[in-house]
C-alpha cells in the first residue's frame, strides 16, 4: 500500500508514527511505501492555497497514493482529495482545533480520525459519517529503548512533577478582552469558570454561554467564525477564550496548593518562568525527545491536569507518561476510563483535597505505585502503540475503499 505522508514536523507525535509506518509489516511481510511530502503547517493557509492545491493535485496524480494522511485536518487537503478521488486519513492532534468545523469535513474522501470520543459523539450525532474514534498512542520502541544513565537520575529523580503549558506563553484573549467586557459578563464568567472547575469528566462551560454574554464578548474580541466554516461563537468563546482561563487557574491553583504541602518540578515553557510560588521547582521547559521521557520515569508521581477544552480524551502527554513506565496521576477523563482500569493502570483524582491524599498515599506505597505504572506500561505495549493504530487505519482505509 502506498501512502502520502504530509510531513509535518512541529507535531511531536510525527516521528514516532513514521516510525511506526516504516517498521510495518502484513501477514506476508510486506512494508508500507511512504512518499514524504513536506509541509509547512500555516493555519491561514491550510483553508485555501491556490497554490498549494495546484502543486498538491500535481503530486497525486504523479504518485497515484492509496492514501494521504496528516496530522490534524487541513481543508486544503481534502478539497483536493475530494477532486482527485483520494482517501484522505487525518489523525487529530490538537484541541480546540477550530478547522474540523470546515464544511469541507463532509467530503465522502475523508476519514477523520478524533481522539476525544466526546467530539467524535458529537460530530457522528450531527450525521457526519466521515469522522471514526482513535485515541491517541505512545512509542514504547523509543521509550523503552531511552535508560537513563546515574548522571541522568540525579538531574531529573523527583517526587512529583508535572509537564505541561500554563498558556501564559500564547495569546490570551481573556486578558485581552476583559477589560472592555461589562461587570456582569465578567461575574458571569467567573462564576461559570469556578463552577466547572468543581466537575471533571464532563464540560459544560459552551452550553452555559447566554445569548447577552456571547454578545458582550464578542463586542469585545471582535471574533468571528470563518465564513466557511460552522463553529459557533459560543464553541469560539467556550474553547479558545473560557476553557483556558479555566485551565490556567486550575493549574496554577493546583500547583500551588500541591508545592507548599510536597513541593513539585514543573517543566514549562520559558514565558512561564515568572511562575515560582513556595515549593513549587519551575525547572523551565523540557524537550520532548531528549527530556521529558526521563522525567516519566524518574518522577515517582506524575501529574496530568488536562486542558478543560479536551472533554473526554486521553491527552498525548498521558500516554507518554503511561508508554514510559511511568505512574500517573490524573484528572478523571471518560476516555482514560474506558481504556485503562483505575487504581490498576493509573489513578485519578476525585477533587482537590482527593489528590492531596492521593499524592501522599502514593508517595508512601512504593511498590503499588510501582505494580500500577507496569500495569500500564504492558497495556501500551499491547494496544496503544503507533504501531498497533498504523494497523487500525489500515483497516479503516480497506473498509472505505473510494
Amino acid at each position: 500500500m502506498k501512502i502520502l505522508y504530509l510531513d509535518i514536523p512541529i507535531f511531536f507525535a510525527n516521528m514516532d508514527m513514521l516510525d511506526a509506518l516504516d517498521n510495518y509489516r502484513d501477514d506476508n511481510g510486506k512494508v508500507l511505501e511512504v512518499v514524504r511530502y513536506h509541509y509547512d503547517y500555516d493555519e491561514k493557509k491550510a483553508r485555501n492555497d491556490e497554490n498549494f492545491e495546484k502543486n498538491f493535485s500535481d503530486t497525486l496524480r504523479q504518485n497515484s497514493p492509496d492514501f494521504v494522511f496528516s496530522f490534524n485536518f487541513l481543508p486544503v487537503v481534502s478539497k483536493v482529495c475530494n477532486k482527485e478521488g483520494v482517501i484522505y486519513v487525518s489523525w487529530i492532534y490538537d484541541n480546540p482545533e477550530n478547522l474540523l468545523y470546515s464544511y469541507q469535513v463532509i467530503n465522502k474522501c475523508n476519514i477523520v480520525l478524533m481522539f476525544d470520543s466526546k467530539e467524535y459523539e458529537i460530530f457522528r450525532n450531527g450525521r457526519i459519517d466521515t469522522v471514526e474514534y482513535l485515541p491517541l498512542a505512545a512509542s514504547t520502541r523509543r521509550l523503552d529503548s531511552l535508560v537513563p544513565s546515574e548522571e541522568i537520575k540525579r538531574k531529573y529523580e523527583a517526587d512529583i512533577a508535572f509537564v505541561g503549558s500554563l498558556y501564559t506563553e500564547r495569546k490570551q484573549y481573556y486578558d485581552e478582552i476583559a477589560p472592555k467586557l461589562n461587570p456582569y459578563t465578567l461575574g458571569y464568567i467567573d462564576g461559570l469558570v469556578r463552577a466547572q472547575l468543581q466537575v471533571d469528566g464532563m464540560n459544560f462551560i459552551e452550553e452555559c454561554l447566554s445569548k447577552e454574554v456571547v454578545k458582550d464578548m464578542q463586542r469585545a474580541s471582535n471574533l468571528y467564525p470563518y465564513p466557511d466554516s460552522a463553529e459557533t461563537l459560543e464553541w469560539l468563546f467556550a474553547n479558545y477564550i473560557i476553557n483556558r482561563r479555566a485551565t490556567i487557574l486550575e493549574r496554577k491553583e493546583l500547583l500551588t496548593m500541591i508545592g507548599e504541602r510536597f513541593g513539585v518540578r514543573l517543566y514549562t515553557y520559558g514565558q512561564n518562568c515568572s511562575f515560582n510560588p513556595k515549593g513549587v521547582e519551575n525547572m523551565g521547559p523540557a524537550d520532548y525527545f531528549e527530556e521529558m521521557p526521563y522525567i516519566f520515569k524518574l518522577s515517582k508521581i506524575n501529574l496530568n491536569i488536562t486542558l478543560r477544552s479536551i472533554r473526554h480524551a486521553i491527552p498525548l502527554r498521558g500516554f507518554d507518561i503511561l508508554g514510559a513506565g511511568g505512574f500517573l496521576l490524573s484528572n478523571y477523563q471518560v476516555d482514560l476510563a474506558r481504556h485503562f482500569v483505575p487504581g490498576e493502570d493509573f489513578v485519578y483524582y476525585e477533587d482537590r483535597n482527593d489528590l492531596m491524599d492521593k499524592i501522599d498515599y502514593y508517595l508512601n506505597h512504593e511498590d503499588e505505585r510501582n505494580a500500577i505504572a507496569n500495569n500500564a506500561h504492558e497495556k501500551i505495549k499491547k494496544e496503544h502503540t503507533f504501531d498497533v493504530r498504523v494497523g487500525q487505519i489500515l483497516d479503516l482505509v480497506k473498509a472505505r475503499r473510494y
